[in-house]
């Protein structure tokens, strides 16, 4: 498994490294043991964080309500927890 990834008693919980203002949303690969993910949305009043939690959300197959971020709301580092999926079936969507 990525170091990016872990398992949790209820989902998975993903370390994020996110460049806001990119031209459009989409994984890039990693970034310092991180998914680096670009993000379509300017990193002002929450609006990077909100189509972080929809990318993940979609990519996952998840409602967005089952996606929370947990650390790193003012910074490019942060970790999501999603709710709801397995490991193997993130890892697949993710890389």
């Amino acid at each position: 498994m990525p170091v990016w990834l872990k398992a949790t008693a209820d989902g998975v919980e993903i370390t994020l490294y996110v460049q806001p203002g990119a031209k459009k949303s989409e994984v890039a690969g990693e970034h310092d043991g991180a998914l680096k993910l670009r993000i379509n949305a300017p990193p002002v009043e929450g609006k990077a964080n909100a189509a972080v939690v929809a990318f993940v959300a979609e990519r996952c197959g998840v409602a967005k309500n089952r996606v929370a971020l947990i650390a790193g709301e003012l910074n490019r580092h942060k970790r999501v927890a999603v709710q709801g999926v397995k490991l193997a079936f993130v890892q697949k969507q993710l890389s």
